[in-house]
């Protein structure tokens, strides 16, 4: 049984007139996470995950693994070392510059740490015996910590210099089975999206410093965003202005029905031919037994900046929200304040309904908070837990000594406060909290 009692949840204010609160530099979501003890700043850029954080990250991964593996993908993990000698030989040394984290070993060697991983992934292909092209495609992923040096790291986990990404790798044969596979790695993304439940948009994006010349990205719609999405309502076009010289739909030419809104990006879908594969020799055989290049393409997702992403869009000044996919408990059951008169004649209510509610859902299995800080009065506990953001909160107060009892369910979402009995409460979670039914199961 989850007690909040046995949470560690070091709760903190950030002073006003402290430098880490320039408008410049932390964020509604950067704010509250610190304060409600959902993640802590190690030095800058950096963070600890508590365990309300971990919980939440834990979902997150799940809900990724489900889907990137529905469409082939294997997982594996890849140093966070890399030579940077492969930089160099893919050319990408240079265009990251500053940004790369660089260090030498005992042995006078260079490395960099990892900011994502198209030079590792090639060259582990590379040093394989090459395999035959009935092996292929080949969808390999990882999720695991990046590390870019940030030259002024803001916003909490939405700009750090460290941060956990998925970033996934596809091998073919051809560019035509590479397309194939670019685009249904794109309907992977959307169903990772639509699964994490805050409004997004894909556009067409910017290849940047990877290369090719086919990307996409995906983003959450936000005042703190760092990029600028042109939205054309005339023909339902959308692209990054980075592509653009002007503010005019590239697609249909419209300069009135547009508007640009800033947003964060939490995912981007690349493809980028044999760019890394020619360079860093990376071959399969042929059916005519001939050493040929990979088409490749890479494929990322902002596993942490999506944390705070979807609370920077979804939360209030003051009260973190959740998407009921990945929030760190979905039901708190908030029993009498002990040596009440309520408390003496319930007799442990509390833990029966909440054994009914994970027999009766069992989605909502380790996804129920008790909070037994009964020294607390019920009102300072409901209003902690919708300050954390729990969305549906279960009261039980007089009405609950009544046979049968009577629950006071409070949804914070639709702003409702109900009174229902027990099979009530169990069908009102079903249908209202749909996500509940795809919460990942081992998290």
């Amino acid at each position: 049984m989850n007690r909040l009692s046995r949470i560690f949840q070091p709760i903190t204010v950030v002073p006003k007139n402290a430098n880490s609160t320039n408008k410049d530099f932390i964020s509604r979501s950067q704010r509250l996470m610190l304060e409600l003890g959902i993640i802590h700043q190690a030095v800058p850029g950096c963070f600890h995950y508590l365990p309300l954080g971990m919980k939440a990250l834990s979902k997150l991964i799940n809900l990724v693994d489900e889907e990137m593996q529905s469409i082939g993908g294997q997982k594996i993990i890849f140093p966070t070392l890399v030579k940077s000698e492969l930089w160099e030989k893919s050319d990408r040394s240079n265009d990251m510059g500053p940004e790369l984290i660089t260090l030498k070993d005992r042995h006078n060697q260079n490395y960099i740490l990892g900011p994502t991983h198209e030079e590792t992934a090639t060259n582990f292909l590379s040093t394989l015996a090459p395999m035959s092209y009935k092996k292929f495609p080949l969808l390999l992923y990882q999720i695991t910590s990046k590390y870019r040096d940030e030259m002024k790291p803001r916003f909490g986990l939405i700009r750090s210099r460290e941060f956990l990404m998925k970033d996934m790798y596809s091998f073919d044969v051809n560019e035509n089975s590479a397309l194939k596979m670019y685009e249904n790695i794109c309907v992977g993304y959307d169903r990772v999206f639509n699964r994490i439940g805050v409004e997004y948009c894909k556009v067409k994006g910017s290849s940047g410093t990877m290369g090719g010349n086919l990307s996409h990205e995906y983003h959450y719609p936000a005042d703190v965003g760092d990029d600028k999405i042109l939205n054309c309502h005339k023909c339902n076009y959308a692209t990054n202005t980075q592509l653009l010289e002007e503010h005019v739909c590239p697609n249909c030419g419209e300069i009135k029905n547009v508007t640009v809104q800033n947003s964060i990006e939490v995912g981007h879908t690349f493809f980028f031919g044999d760019k890394y594969s020619k360079p860093l020799k990376a071959h399969y055989v042929d059916e005519n037994n001939k050493p040929c290049v990979f088409q490749m393409g890479s494929y990322g997702i902002g596993i942490s900046r999506i944390l705070a992403a979807s609370l920077e869009c979804l939360s209030t000044e003051q009260e973190l929200r959740w998407p009921d996919s990945i929030a760190p408990y979905n039901v708190v059951i908030i029993p009498p304040k002990r040596g009440s008169k309520e408390a003496n004649q319930m007799d442990h209510l509390e833990v029966a309904l909440y054994k009914n509610l994970e027999n009766y859902l069992p989605n909502l299995k380790n996804n129920i908070l008790l909070d037994d800080r009964t020294s607390l009065s019920i009102g300072r506990r409901f209003l902690d837990c919708k300050r954390t953001g729990i969305r549906f909160i279960v009261v039980l107060n007089k009405r609950s000594c009544e046979n049968p009892a009577i629950y006071e369910l409070n949804d914070i979402v639709k702003q409702e406060q109900l009174h229902l009995n027990e099979n009530e409460l169990v069908q009102y979670l079903k249908n209202n909290g749909k996500d509940l039914e795809r919460i990942n199961k081992t998290a």
